[in-house]
């Protein structure tokens, strides 16, 4: 039997690598997935929470393949939409993700496809301000991407802080396609420390340098 598992994993190991090699498009992951997650909405963004637009695949794979996020982690995703991220990682890791999003509408499209996607049991998803979320103390690993105006980002890392103090633990802060402004904000908070970046220009031709995951580490001071 155990070399059988073994067999099973193995297969299952080269099987994901060739998925990696494919250059699958975003509806052809979807489809793997099986859930509906493409497309950009703007219907119910202003000035402080921002358009719907998901983590491209790509990124998500490159994200993956870091090292930074295990099985035994917690993912919480501000600005879910959809669900991409928490549907693919996973799937991908097999990490557990918790996905906050505001806008009604968009958050039971998330529940829609949590109906069907292929890792739906490891996922979970909040409608919630980002704000007034109380960050669940067994989260130790974090994702944006641009959800929200830098007040709201103050806000949010403050709710986060708190749970850290709660409970310090090792919690790591990925921040996907950054503004200049988030960056300088982020420099100024004394928990955090930078700690990585993941560059991803040159999967969309290396010429926007805010392509790129720039990664901070939560610690006491």
């Amino acid at each position: 039997m155990a070399g059988r598992l073994r067999f099973v994993s193995m297969r299952w190991i080269i099987w994901r690598g060739f998925l990696s090699d494919m250059n699958m498009t975003e509806h052809e992951w979807d489809k793997l997935l099986r859930i509906k997650t493409t497309g950009r909405d703007d219907s119910h963004s202003d000035q402080y929470r921002y358009p719907y637009e998901p983590t491209p695949y790509s990124v998500l794979e490159r994200l993956a393949n870091s090292g930074y996020i295990r099985k035994s982690n917690l993912l919480l995703d501000y600005g879910c939409g959809k669900g991409r991220v928490e549907f693919y990682l996973s799937w991908q890791i097999k990490c557990r993700t918790i996905g906050i999003e505001y806008d009604n509408r968009i958050y039971e499209k998330a529940e829609e496809n949590r109906k069907t996607a292929a890792a739906a049991e490891r996922t979970t998803f909040v409608q919630a301000n980002a704000e007034q979320f109380p960050v669940p103390e067994e989260v130790d690993r974090i994702y944006f991407f641009n959800p929200f105006s830098l007040e709201i980002l103050q806000k949010a890392i403050r709710r986060i802080r708190e749970s850290y103090y709660a409970r310090p633990r090792e919690m790591f802060l990925f921040f996907y396609y950054p503004s200049d402004e988030y960056i300088s904000y982020l420099m100024t908070v004394d928990e955090l420390m930078f700690s990585d970046e993941i560059d991803c220009g040159d999967l969309f031709g290396g010429k926007d340098s805010r392509e790129r995951i720039v990664i901070f580490e939560l610690r006491s001071q």
